[in-house]
């Protein structure tokens, strides 16, 4: 039973606030407790007695409503994965693949929520360990991708790739994406990268202006390590990037390992009929004519 909601919002995005304001005063009026995280600070028109740390949001909610552009929810996801909690995305930014719902639509879906008329969409998560003279240095997780870029150089990085201990190339590039299902209408995508449907197990390893054409997109099933390491000496210190908001600096000799996360985000769609195939449609223009 949901007793208490989470919203998840920016304090500087004035059309955020406004829509959870409206939201805050519906659940109100269903008898429901709520609580903010914002990580700017406290929200105009809220107060910090309601206001909580991302990272202990799952322990004071049960349902979680991000108010704001798919990176909103990204941040949110890695956090409220490890515990379950289901979320509803509420665009308030640009593209809105994740935060679908539409801020007209954010009382209705709340409601629906609250009923338990939604569809439960579970998305898997990947992480990366980066481990140096035998010894773990540093590790992270990212729902959409974990990247390997070459930082402030201008040189390409020379860099092995292996799959479940199978050596896959050499390659020699600007640097490697890894994306999930959800990752590959993002970044992934704008690389050349196919889209997977969010069903499937399964990563796409995407070069980034590789050296040769040989160098592809390649499609690998997620239940195995990827493992990479650098294999020449550079400029500048490379980078690992999770989701592109969380940033790891490595060596060349470091081994990287990424792989498939036991935590799921439990992502809500209003009703029983949600379509990715609608969603890909509407936001990458899928089928328009040319002229329209």
């Amino acid at each position: 039973m949901i007793k208490t909601i989470g919203l998840v919002i920016r304090a500087d995005n004035a059309s955020a606030t406004a829509t959870a304001q409206r939201v805050v005063e519906h659940a109100q009026s269903k008898g429901l407790n709520w609580v903010v995280s914002a990580r700017e600070g406290v929200p105009d028109g809220f107060v910090a007695a309601h206001s909580v740390e991302l990272s202990e949001l799952s322990a004071h909610c049960d349902l979680v409503m991000v108010i704001g552009g798919d990176g909103s929810m990204l941040g949110a996801a890695r956090a409220l994965a490890k515990a379950d909690t289901p979320v509803l995305g509420v665009n308030r930014g640009s593209l809105g693949f994740l935060t679908d719902i539409r801020p007209e639509d954010a009382i209705q879906a709340l409601d629906q929520a609250l009923a338990g008329d939604c569809l439960i969409d579970r998305r898997n998560l990947i992480g990366v360990v980066v481990e140096r003279d035998g010894e773990r240095i540093a590790s992270g997780s990212a729902l959409n991708d974990i990247v390997l870029h070459k930082g402030n150089s201008a040189r390409m990085l020379s860099f092995d790739v292996a799959v479940g201990g199978q050596k896959v190339y050499d390659a020699k590039a600007d640097g490697l994406i890894v994306a999930t299902p959800t990752g590959s209408t993002a970044y992934s995508l704008s690389a050349g990268g196919p889209i997977l449907h969010p069903s499937l197990s399964a990563w796409v390893v995407v070069p980034m202006f590789p050296h040769t054409m040989a160098d592809r997109p390649l499609v690998i099933g997620d239940d195995q390590i990827l493992c990479l390491s650098i294999t020449d000496q550079h400029q500048s210190l490379p980078l690992i990037s999770c989701d592109g908001q969380t940033h790891i600096s490595v060596m060349p000799g470091d081994r990287i390992m990424i792989r498939k996360l036991k935590e799921q985000l439990h992502l809500l769609h209003p009703g029983k009929d949600y379509n990715y195939y609608a969603v890909c449609r509407e936001k990458l223009g899928w089928a328009t004519r040319l002229g329209d």
